[in-house]
């Protein structure tokens, strides 16, 4: 039972007991866990386990927004986005700016930093990186994001969206919503791919 007005660091004893208003981020940050996980509302949710394919999407559209990407933005995979204190979502991949953050010390990056969250839906993800995450980064005013999603044929296909500013919601990018073939978008910046090759070994 969560205790009112608790303030201890989360651990592995009592990570899944948060108090009433849910772990901190600051309360978290120490916690060493045997799975990868999320703060999500303050409490501590469990990342499942990703297939072979995943990872391999996840690390194919990193190195292409890597070798794609121009002053002063920088790319990382499985990185915390600090929304707010009790919500840190770690997308599969995101493109940032750097500029002034301090590398050696920084744990999660600040949400105001980022132009691109990139997720790969999973099985166990659906209504996550459908639903649930780009409403919040919607909301947090990330511009881009994309989800990359394997259709019942094994294709793959990558959904664009950008950030409708008034509304706070994300739209079906104007000039191609779905790549399947190549990617070709000028947003964060210029980047094309072949998207089928992402799966090739």
């Amino acid at each position: 039972m969560a205790i009112a007005g608790r303030t201890e660091q989360a651990t592995e004893d009592n990570w899944m007991f948060p108090p009433p208003a849910g772990w901190t981020i600051e309360q978290v940050t120490d916690l060493e866990l045997p799975f990868d996980w999320e703060l999500v509302d303050g409490v501590i949710v469990a990342r499942g386990q990703r297939k072979v394919w995943h990872n391999r999407v996840r690390d194919s559209i990193a190195r292409r927004l890597e070798d794609a990407r121009v002053t002063p933005y920088a790319v990382l995979t499985e990185q915390c986005v600090l929304v707010d204190p009790y919500n840190a979502p770690r997308p599969d991949v995101i493109v940032y700016d750097p500029t002034g953050l301090n590398v050696f010390e920084l744990e999660c990056i600040p949400v105001d930093r980022v132009a691109l969250a990139v997720e790969v839906v999973s099985p166990g993800s659906r209504q996550d990186d459908r639903v649930r995450k780009p409403a919040l980064f919607a909301e947090s005013k990330i511009p881009y994001y994309w989800r990359a999603e394997l259709g019942k044929d094994d294709g793959l296909s990558i959904h664009e969206y950008w950030l409708h500013h008034e509304r706070h919601e994300y739209i079906p990018a104007v000039t191609h919503p779905v790549h399947t073939k190549r990617l070709v978008t000028e947003q964060p910046f210029a980047v094309e791919f072949d998207v089928s090759a992402l799966l090739e070994l």
